[in-house]
């Protein structure tokens, strides 16, 4: 019976240690939990030495079709997406593409091979390696969450917007906290 009664004391003790109140738990940030993680923006980034500043939305919708081949000062367009699956990507294919994941490998290969579009997208893993490509390529566009932004590329407005106006189009919305 003492024995038993130990092993309950025990496994008491551990569970008062082990638990934590959901108003203690902090996010990353040090903030209690949300219920919603907030709608995050896409910025459109391009080469820091690209005169372009302002792109209205069907110019951006032609550049990423690949149906644009040269920016107004003559460089040559080079699109950088992130891989499929990515949230990102997914935001860029229903706003901007209107298309599916399988719908945009088909526009890309019959695109190629018709000669309507001039050249596929260069995909690349992660948004660090999107905005270095960017740096370093003078005719890049692509996309990042706003976070991911730094003084390396510059970020163009969409129809006069930046990402933190609230008419901005390309956002990733918001989802329930995990």
């Amino acid at each position: 019976m003492w024995r038993v009664a130990g092993v309950l004391i025990i496994v008491s003790a551990a569970v008062l240690l082990l638990e934590v109140s959901p108003t203690a738990v902090l996010n990353a940030a040090g903030a209690p939990p949300e219920t919603e993680l907030p709608d995050q923006s896409l910025a459109i980034i391009v080469n820091q030495s690209n005169p372009v500043d302002n792109v209205s939305f069907q110019d951006l919708r032609t550049i990423f079709l690949g149906e644009r081949s040269h920016w107004p000062n003559g460089r040559r367009i080079t699109l950088v997406m992130l891989e499929p699956g990515q949230p990102e990507r997914k935001v860029i294919l229903h706003t901007i593409y209107r298309m599916t994941e399988s719908d945009f490998s088909r526009h890309f290969l019959q695109g190629l091979f018709t000669g309507e579009v001039f050249v596929s997208p260069k995909t690349l893993a992660s948004p660090v390696g999107v905005r270095k490509f960017v740096f370093n390529v003078p005719g890049a566009i692509g996309y990042v969450r706003v976070p991911d932004v730094d003084d390396t590329v510059k970020v163009i407005r969409v129809d006069g917007h930046l990402p933190d106006d609230k008419d901005y189009a390309l956002r990733i919305p918001a989802r329930p906290a995990k």
